[in-house]
């Protein structure tokens, strides 16, 4: 950003992954959009930056990437799976690996990570633990880009594929799935490995898509591992304040003042930017890059910093989004409770959220800006079909109260993109309401990882379904933690945890195997290599 600040050119998360804040629907409310937003973004919105900050990210995801051997290839995919019309194909992204591949007269398995809302090597460089598990397993690793991010642009360019409804109306979940399916039925076609099986990860979106690729393509993937996937966040599955009552419950754990300081703060937000002056002196007072229009813009921008703090609440330093320390929350606490007696409280605010944002002390100013074309790939998909209702509640939460307005949503969405949204066509596509019979039903081979200080743990399956409909939580753990790399400072419950996922997708290679009358090696077992027939 700036001279160092935050910035993203899309969703991705982000992407899933950030607050797009929109119109308001209520004058009552203190800051009129929050009744009309769409959902944060997932992480996503990290894959890719602004000018400021793109020599830092790209610095970082190709230090990480440098760990790994792949090759970057492209195939022609359609533009719409479901039509026979004749439409402008385009190429799509992946990276491959197949280092330790043990071939296709061995079976050996194809690890496919279902790529996000953003550029996909990103997503490559923070999910180590698929590219550090493949070795053992005679793995080949694929690493698809989904459709509207990075370079994998329908129309040629990414100024046509977002020009309008009419160009945009190709970028959906159920279109990208397609897009994976087609891609890995293609490349075991190619190389002879039809009987290869392929088992799914992605986190986040990445990992809600994992979910739906094994219950809609169940002949194409034999498991998957989704990690943060919140598949109930639809409709009235899971109660909408839930995602803002567990950032503020993350913060009330590290300290019940510092909790009530940023509760406070939003008051004393509205009422400084009312005197004469006021939005000057915000401007000044939170070292701002340019000059505020409005209170709102600078409640978007902490709020956000809270959020993904939530997020990335990992136990060690991390620079998956920004360079933190570990549990930067609890430092976050420590710079706003440590602050002298006589501090004002957005003083004490902006000392907390300089850890988020300037954690080097390399920041000259801050850009409030997420998104400098003003139109991103996740707003849109949040405006058709991933309607994710968010409200915030008057207790628990520490951020302003407000109540998800679904009108206001609708009439900002027809605003921006001429669009009309359709809050149950993720349900009827992929389900959601009553999950649990859905899944003891119909489903097998999932695992379902959840840290519960992430807020998107919220809206996942957190229950066992059954002996391969499995959730694995951590009570310590954040955002996909689990496909993060390995370090040497990972707890042991982390530890615990990926040596689960090992041994639940060992089983089902297994299973897999002896249902093709393959002959186990010993290295199965192990995790040493594959199989032979």
């Amino acid at each position: 950003m700036a001279k160092h600040a935050i910035a993203a050119l899309s969703l991705s998360i982000v992407l899933l992954f950030i607050l797009a804040r929109q119109s308001s629907s209520s004058s009552s409310q203190p800051f009129g959009s929050f009744s009309s937003r769409r959902a944060p973004k997932f992480l996503g919105r990290f894959s890719s930056s602004n000018a400021h900050h793109h020599d830092r990210h790209t610095h970082q995801r190709s230090k990480q990437l440098r760990r790994y051997q792949y090759e970057t290839r492209y195939f022609e995919q359609r533009l719409d799976h479901f039509s026979f019309a004749e439409l402008p194909g385009f190429n799509q992204r992946y990276l491959i690996s197949s280092e330790h591949w043990a071939g296709p007269d061995r079976l050996g398995p194809i690890f496919l990570y279902c790529g996000n809302e953003g550029d996909i090597e990103w997503f490559a460089a923070n999910s180590g633990f698929v590219w550090e598990v493949a070795p053992s397993f005679g793995a080949m690793v694929v690493f698809p880009e989904h459709r509207y991010y990075g370079e994998s642009m329908p129309f040629g360019s990414r100024e046509k594929a977002y020009k309008d409804a009419a160009s945009l109306s190709y970028l959906t979940a159920e279109q990208a799935l397609a897009d994976f399916a087609v891609l890995i039925t293609n490349l075991k076609q190619n190389l002879s490995a039809e009987a290869c099986p392929v088992v799914l990860f992605g986190g986040s979106y990445g990992g809600m898509l994992a979910a739906w690729m094994r219950l809609k393509y169940p002949h194409i993937a034999i498991g998957a591992l989704a990690s943060s996937a919140p598949i109930l966040q639809f409709e009235d599955i899971v109660p909408p304040e839930t995602f803002y009552d567990i950032v503020s419950n993350d913060f009330k754990r590290e300290s019940t003042s510092c909790f009530n300081t940023i509760k406070a703060s939003w008051n004393a937000l509205i009422s400084e930017g009312q005197k004469e002056n006021g939005l000057s002196k915000l401007t000044r007072m939170f070292r701002l890059c340019r000059d505020l229009k409005n209170t709102e813009e600078l409640a978007n921008w902490l709020d956000s910093a809270y959020s993904f703090l939530a997020m990335v609440d990992y136990p060690y330093p991390s620079e998956f989004l920004m360079p933190l320390p570990g549990y930067p929350i609890r430092e976050v606490c420590r710079k706003i409770d440590g602050c002298p007696d006589g501090t004002s409280i957005l003083e004490r605010v902006f000392e907390g959220v300089g850890v988020y944002y300037n954690y080097t002390g390399e920041v000259d100013c801050f850009e409030l800006d997420d998104d400098p074309h003003g139109m991103d790939g996740w707003n849109w998909q949040a405006c058709t079909e991933m309607v994710m209702p968010m409200s915030s509640s008057p207790d628990a939460s520490m951020f302003p109260t407000y109540n998800f307005n679904f009108s206001a949503f609708q009439d900002k969405c027809w605003t921006d993109y001429k669009v009309i949204p359709r809050p149950r066509w993720i349900t009827t596509q992929f389900g959601g309401k009553d999950i649990m019979t859905t899944l003891k039903t119909f489903g097998s081979h999932i695992i379902f990882s959840n840290g519960f200080l992430d807020p998107w743990s919220g809206y996942s399956v957190t229950q066992n379904i059954s002996d391969s409909l499995v959730a694995l939580n951590t009570q310590e753990g954040a955002h996909h933690i689990d496909l993060r790399a390995a370090t040497a400072q990972d707890p042991s419950w982390l530890v615990e945890q990926r040596a689960t996922e090992i041994k639940l997708i060992k089983k089902w290679l297994s299973d897999y195997y002896q249902a093709k009358g393959a002959t186990l090696q010993s290295n199965v077992e192990t995790g040493d290599r594959a199989t032979s027939m």
